[in-house]
């Protein structure tokens, strides 16, 4: 019996297709659940869940990566037969722990695991980044424009590169600027260094500053706020926390990854492997709203509008840097 034979009747044989009860559990990204970004939304999609099935939803909120053992003993001790990960350092230890409880469905949201029971959630982060990149492009008068990232990891490339191909889409001398705050976890929970270094871009002539940075992201827009610029949320919509001053915030749906999951597990239907969304799955986007409305011309929400259509038809093809 060949390997992926073995593993595809040990999935078959531990996960039926048939609707079961489940017993949700989410183990978080360091930093705060209520971060307006990528925990929140994963928090929204978890709570969409358990609104719908009437349960209960089990957490844990890890203060650091190696947690991650602890927090999924802490969740299976206390019954959980779904957990979800919400973070791409967490793929090294999935591989450890995720074969000593083949009883539970793990999903893996923002890395790669091969492991029997684990769902991989991905994203085509560089499709929405490149839209960001083109409303960045048509809003900045001089065409110099800002990206501030967490760390210099092949995931925030995909942002960057992404969000440079699409300012220079509709304005072919835009300047993007690129800066990370760290090297580590530590650098997604860095509002002052986040501050510091939009504030530095800002001084070099950006006029719209795209974050990137989980927490951090709080000290970017506050630089936007204070200097008078543009800056650009990420994950979820960050819009209304600076009316005015937040351009558009680039969408990428962790919470409807955490919700399909669970839905999948309940409906009997949930299979491990690589899932990825882009566009097409409306897994990434930009967020419109009232709070962006008067920063946004109806030219350039069309001109959007008419991008997404072309890279879902494959028209527009934007470059994925994890795989140059």
């Amino acid at each position: 019996m060949t390997r992926l034979l073995a593993v595809c009747l040990a999935a078959a044989l531990a996960f039926p297709t048939v609707a079961a009860e489940i017993r949700p559990a989410v183990l978080y990204a360091v930093g705060q659940k209520f971060d307006k970004s990528f925990n929140e939304g994963a928090y929204e999609g978890a709570q969409r869940f358990k609104a719908v099935a009437r349960g209960e939803l089990l957490e844990f909120e890890p203060t650091s990566p190696a947690q991650f053992e602890q927090g999924v003993a802490a969740l299976a001790r206390r019954g959980a037969t779904d957990i979800v990960a919400v973070g791409f350092y967490y793929a090294a230890p999935m591989a450890q722990v995720a074969p000593r409880h083949p009883e539970i469905r793990f999903t893996l949201i923002d890395a790669e695991s091969d492991q029997p029971n684990v769902r991989s959630v991905v994203f085509k982060e560089h499709e929405g980044a490149f839209l960001a990149g083109m409303l960045a492009g048509l809003a900045s008068p001089s065409g110099k424009i800002g990206f501030v990232g967490a760390m210099d990891i092949p995931l925030l490339r995909k942002f960057a590169v992404g969000y440079e191909e699409g300012a220079r889409h509709v304005r072919a001398d835009a300047q993007v600027l690129v800066n990370f705050i760290g090297n580590t976890p530590a650098a997604f929970s860095d509002p002052s260094a986040g501050k510091e270094l939009a504030r530095s871009q800002i001084e070099r002539g950006a006029e719209v500053v795209f974050a990137g940075a989980g927490i951090s992201n709080f000290g970017v827009f506050q630089a936007a706020v204070e200097l008078k610029r543009l800056a650009i949320g990420v994950d979820s919509n960050q819009n209304g926390l600076h009316p005015g001053s937040i351009l558009t915030s680039q969408l990428k749906r962790v919470d409807l990854a955490v919700e399909r999951s669970f839905a999948a597990a309940r409906d009997g239907t949930w299979k491990p492997g690589r899932i990825e969304l882009g566009l097409a799955e409306d897994g990434v986007g930009l967020a419109f709203d009232a709070n962006n409305a008067p920063l946004v011309k109806p030219e350039w929400r069309a001109r959007i509008d008419a991008a997404r259509a072309d890279i879902i038809a494959g028209r527009i093809k934007v470059t994925d840097a994890t795989k140059r």
